[in-house]
């Protein structure tokens, strides 16, 4: 809720924390090696105005991520970088990411700061990389307990595997089929899991705490945790059974007046619902030319209506990174934030805490978001539990899952092993729908080949889980979607036009679909649209085909915003699950796979 501005606004806050003398805007690395952690970055608007006064105003420090997705390794290519926009208009590229190094830069932001808060918004776990997921996620929450993690909202990942799962890692216990996985009992999380518009169907109640109350020395910060209404339309039925999900506005503005009414003036809203911010550049000034004007999406509506009570918002989902200012209802900006995903960034704000009122002097509050660099000093107990999980994932990694005659690449416009996923993800897609008509896959997600010689003692030809994981570590969903037969030629034609114009993104298309890719033209004139066909016959514009894509994909990435317009979601098991099943299904040590001809699409030259 807004507080009264600061009376001498000459008279400039002070932080103790060393970032804070970074300028707003893009910092270079030279400038934040003299502030004291070599290689750190920092974006956004310092959007800070008034003053300071010990006694009556207490900075607040509060540090936000959001999406990790259990990614405690450094995330491997496109995933493991963030785009910084220059003071000359171009753009670079950093490497981030990895809890070794986001413990590394969180410790050293806390510096100083006698009030820190850690919070999170939402997708801590769920769609997790190898070491996270095959242990259901126990190493995530062990992770988030060293960084200090103090209160996050649930996304829909936490529902990957239902309630009680989440349940589980909120409250400890060895896991109901794989028990226990060291000597130790898992503990659970030290943080609570905010749920406030997720209610049980039968009791009407949420099923984990709807809010929390940070206090020290009489400051008072409250926090309420929502997920997204539409959490039902993205994950498993079975993941959400029994449970209902409310609108995210209503349910804030909701518990702001119960923490109101306990005296609590100071909230923060961790929402996992996010925007899209015009440039994908972490430091994009989204209140350009106006508060606001450079970020869209569901984000939008909800902060222009949540209850001025409420005097920030930390959000996610939409795996980008923004800081910027949105009016509430009452035409008073508030900052809403973002951390874009997998650890590679986290936000630095600052909330102005005024003792008369109880309440943040929203005109003070700063906030930047700051990458986490790999040139610093790895956090040694984050090293020590990635090596713990790494080699109790050793046996898992190691079992063969399938069999190949010969080298199986990844290199070409269409590439063997881009048709081997496709037809992969076709088979599971049929597994959820009989009616799954073809599967599309982007070349981007597929990291490395299946080689025949043998890379340890699993023998030629083998294809272990670990190869596997190496080829697709994303761990995306098997998304199947409805589109026309006009929506599935553009979406091929988006392969060659829009941002794909330039650098072309050839889809790889599962057995049964065919068309002419002609490189002599230009644009979308480039897919010949009369020469597109599914198991022999023409795409009918008018006809209903069903889709199966990644949910990379499934959400528009790549440059396919046609995908993005699908209906009657259905979620299934990760790629990864998808060719694991097809290579045990479909070979044998006597009668491997052979690689794929990649003939599928016919390219003119």
């Amino acid at each position: 809720m807004p507080a009264t501005s600061p009376a001498h606004p000459e008279r400039r806050r002070r932080r103790t924390n060393r970032f804070a003398a970074l300028a707003a805007g893009v910092v270079t690395v030279g400038a934040l090696a003299a502030a004291g952690l070599p290689g750190s970055a920092t974006a956004g608007e310092d959007h800070r105005k008034g003053g300071h006064w010990p006694g009556r105003y207490q900075d607040v420090q509060l540090l936000s991520f959001n999406d990790l997705h259990g990614n405690l390794e450094p995330p491997a290519g496109s995933s493991g970088r963030v785009t910084e926009h220059q003071h000359d208009g171009t753009t670079k590229t950093i490497d981030a990411g990895g809890v070794e190094y986001l413990a590394t830069h969180l410790r050293e932001a806390r510096k100083g700061e006698k009030y820190s808060i850690t919070a999170a918004g939402g997708d801590m776990v769920g769609a997790s990389p190898l070491i996270s997921g095959l242990f259901h996620d126990e190493p995530t929450i062990e992770a988030l307990n060293k960084l200090d993690l103090d209160v996050t909202s649930v996304g829909n990942h936490e529902f990957d595997e239902g309630a009680k799962e989440l349940a589980r890692l909120q409250n400890g216990g060895c896991h109901p089929k794989d028990g226990c996985y060291t000597d130790q009992r898992f503990k659970g999380a030290d943080f609570p899991y905010l749920a406030a518009n997720v209610l049980d169907e039968k009791t009407k109640k949420p099923i984990l705490k709807p809010y929390w109350v940070w206090k020290k020395n009489g400051v008072k910060v409250g926090f309420i945790g929502v997920t997204l209404e539409g959490t039902p339309d993205i994950v498993s039925a079975e993941g959400v059974k029994g449970l209902s999900f409310k609108d995210e506005t209503e349910t804030i503005n909701k518990y702001a007046k119960v923490l109101q009414k306990q005296g609590v003036k100071s909230i923060v809203a961790l929402i996992h619902e996010g925007g899209f911010p015009a440039s994908t550049s972490y430091n994009y000034d989204c209140d350009s030319p106006g508060a606001g004007d450079g970020v869209s999406g569901p984000i939008v509506d909800i902060a222009k209506n949540v209850t001025p009570q409420v005097d920030a918002l930390v959000t996610g989902h939409t795996h980008n990174a923004y800081v910027c200012s949105i009016a509430d209802p009452a035409g008073k900006p508030r900052m809403v934030t973002s951390a874009a995903s997998f650890g590679r960034l986290y936000t630095d704000t600052t909330l102005t805490y005024d003792r008369r009122t109880g309440d943040i002097a929203r005109t003070a509050v700063k906030s930047a978001n700051r990458v986490v660099t790999r040139d610093v000093p790895k956090a040694p107990d984050m090293t020590e539990l990635i090596s713990k999980w790494n080699t109790l994932a050793a046996p898992i990694g190691n079992k063969p899952i399938g069999y190949i005659s010969g080298d199986i690449g990844n290199t070409g416009t269409e590439s063997p092993l881009g048709d081997l996923i496709a037809d992969a993800q076709l088979a599971h897609g049929k597994q959820l729908d009989p009616e799954t008509d073809l599967a599309l896959m982007n070349p981007g997600g597929i990291r490395a080949p299946l080689t025949y010689a043998a890379k340890a003692a699993e023998g030629d030809g083998v294809v272990t889980y670990a190869e596997g994981f190496t080829v697709q570590p994303f761990a995306n969903t098997v998304n199947l979607q409805d589109f026309t037969g006009a929506q599935l030629i553009q979406v091929l034609k988006e392969q060659v036009s829009g941002p794909n114009a330039a650098a072309p993104k050839v889809l790889q298309v599962s057995s049964g679909l065919t068309y002419t890719l002609d490189l002599t033209k230009s644009g979308a004139d480039r897919v010949v649209t009369d020469s597109i066909r599914l198991n022999g016959s023409a795409v009918d514009p008018a006809a209903t085909y069903r889709v199966a894509t990644n949910s990379f994909l499934a959400g528009g990435g790549d440059g396919f915003p046609t995908l993005g317009q699908g209906a009657n979601d259905v979620v299934g098991s990760d790629d990864l699950t998808a060719l694991e099943q097809y290579l045990t299904a479909n070979s044998s040590a006597t009668n491997p796979i052979a690689p794929p001809k990649a003939d599928r699409i016919t390219i003119v030259k």
